[in-house]
């Protein structure tokens, strides 16, 4: 095995970071238990403190903010017809004068107080907090030493990852880093084209311009246009940006935006060199996550964005979505804390994480009802934690009458009280109701007591936040628990359940 290579700073050239010879020839990948191959990582054992956290929040945040309009504005602002592009007309004027380069010094983050914010989100439950990077605007949050475009040259001129990782420290929360950079080559191709009719027709954008083209890339060869590109110069500009990333922030969890990029030399190098660093600082035990939208098979955690698993999985697993469009936009409604609750408890019972962006204002604050549904959410964890926190699945997922199909993309399901989830933890079962029932009954199939069967011995019943003892009767056909006549939850009802052989019926 190599000992522990650290990549020589880069030089920049006009197209970018430049690598020596030596360094495009091979990644350099920390000395440790994983070899850059699928096989070596299923060594890979998933960390307990992931599995107990559940929970984590996101700031999906940087200079795309600063018009307000939303998600993708670098790239759509350099495509006609598209509402970023008319809007950056209106109110910026025409991209080959003033492009996304000139956006980026309008993000002066003036009102950002990232240790108040981890502040609300530790008491909301979070358990780990997650920065921006870079998104596929080719702009770092970090204090690059090999890429000018970050936001310390730049913008606010602070270092974003740092002081959100300093707060996320000081407030007992996991730290992680997501990087949308593999995606960024073919992505910003945009920015060098050229409108088609009008009176700027065939005047070249600014991404054009040899002098932007560390920002904006050189031309992607013809073809070249997947979500990851083909070219290897690119493969080890992402390489040499990321491990700079990971070796001087070693983050707890990195998020890659994709699948594993660029083939397995190049992405399973990253994963390696992520893994045995981290393995060198806690004796030979990984404790960080990589985490991607590639089916995992046991090597990292699998993301689902704004999507749900159909059923439990084997391996731990999260969705990542929003309470808004990405990026902060001012016609975008904020999701409801109860959409966020129920998102919650179905990924915990399916053995799954949510991470949650908490959009931010391009001055770095949040709106009032943002923090309003941040206050919401830590009362509602306040009483039913102990049912999320440090628990595993149970059997089976739950009982449901609303059919779901898994996947990315998909998570706008309308749930009720018949929506029964289960956790475990140690010998206690939790069965949390979506919602509350209208006659005060909660009625659990999976609990029922079947004749001949020596099953679900139910000794005792608490519904979370209420001292008072409650009714039941258990028979053939379920378990029937009626609640108090107060309703104590507008989004759920969840029960503490003890017994001896509690088991599923699913028949």
């Amino acid at each position: 095995m190599n000992k522990i290579h650290l990549l020589t700073l880069a030089t920049l050239l006009g197209a970018g970071i430049g690598l020596s010879a030596e360094e495009t020839a091979k990644p350099l990948v920390a000395d440790g238990p994983f070899q850059p191959t699928m096989e070596s990582l299923k060594k890979y054992t998933y960390p307990d403190w992931f599995r107990d956290a559940k929970f984590g929040i996101w700031a999906h945040w940087g200079p795309q903010a600063v018009p307000m309009d939303g998600d993708w504005y670098a790239r759509k602002m350099y495509e006609p017809g598209n509402k970023h592009y008319a809007y950056h007309l209106k109110n910026y004027g025409h991209p080959s004068q003033f492009g996304y380069k000139d956006i980026i010094p309008l993000w002066k983050a003036e009102k950002w107080d990232p240790d108040r914010l981890m502040g609300l989100y530790q008491r909301a439950g979070a358990k780990y907090f997650v920065s921006m990077g870079s998104h596929h605007d080719n702009f770092f949050l970090w204090n690059s030493k090999i890429h000018r475009w970050n936001s310390v040259n730049m913008g606010p001129k602070r270092d974003v990852v740092g002081e959100w990782q300093k707060a996320a420290k000081k407030h007992g929360l996991r730290f992680g880093v997501s990087e949308h950079l593999g995606a960024s080559f073919t992505w910003f191709q945009s920015s060098h084209r050229a409108d088609k009719d009008g009176p700027q027709a065939g005047v070249p954008y600014d991404g054009a311009k040899p002098e932007w083209q560390d920002l904006y890339h050189f031309a992607a060869e013809p073809g070249d246009t997947g979500w990851y590109s083909n070219n290897p110069k690119w493969h080890r500009q992402w390489y040499a940006a990321i491990k700079e990333l990971v070796d001087n922030y070693q983050p707890d969890l990195l998020y890659t935006d994709g699948g594993v990029p660029f083939g397995n030399e190049v992405g399973l190098s990253l994963i390696a060199h992520l893994y045995n660093s981290d393995a060198a600082r806690h004796g030979g035990k990984v404790e960080a996550i990589y985490n991607c939208k590639q089916v995992s098979d046991g090597r990292w955690v699998q993301d689902l964005e704004r999507g749900i698993m159909p059923s439990i999985d084997p391996n731990p697993w999260q969705t990542d979505t929003s309470i808004g469009d990405w990026y902060y936009d001012r016609n975008w409604k904020f999701r409801p804390v109860k959409w966020v609750i129920h998102m919650l408890v179905d990924n915990v019972s399916k053995n799954g994480n949510l991470l949650l962006n908490v959009v931010q204002r391009p001055d770095g604050s949040l709106d009032p009802e943002v923090e309003q549904m941040l206050e919401q959410l830590a009362a509602w964890n306040a009483v039913h934690g102990e049912a999320i926190y440090g628990t595993r699945p149970w059997t089976v997922y739950g009982e449901s009458a609303v059919k779901v199909k898994g996947g990315a993309f998909k998570e706008d399901y309308q749930y009720n009280a018949r929506e029964i989830r289960f956790t475990t933890k140690g010998t206690t079962l939790y069965a949390i109701a979506l919602g509350w029932p209208d006659d005060g009954k909660l009625v659990i199939r999976s609990l029922a007591k079947p004749e001949g069967r020596d099953i679900n011995a139910i000794s005792d019943i608490r519904l979370l936040g209420h001292d008072g003892k409650l009714e039941w009767k258990q028979g053939p056909d379920g378990l029937v628990v009626t609640l108090p006549s107060g309703k104590l939850s507008e989004f759920t009802s969840a029960l503490r359940i003890t017994g001896d052989k509690l088991q599923a019926v699913t028949e």
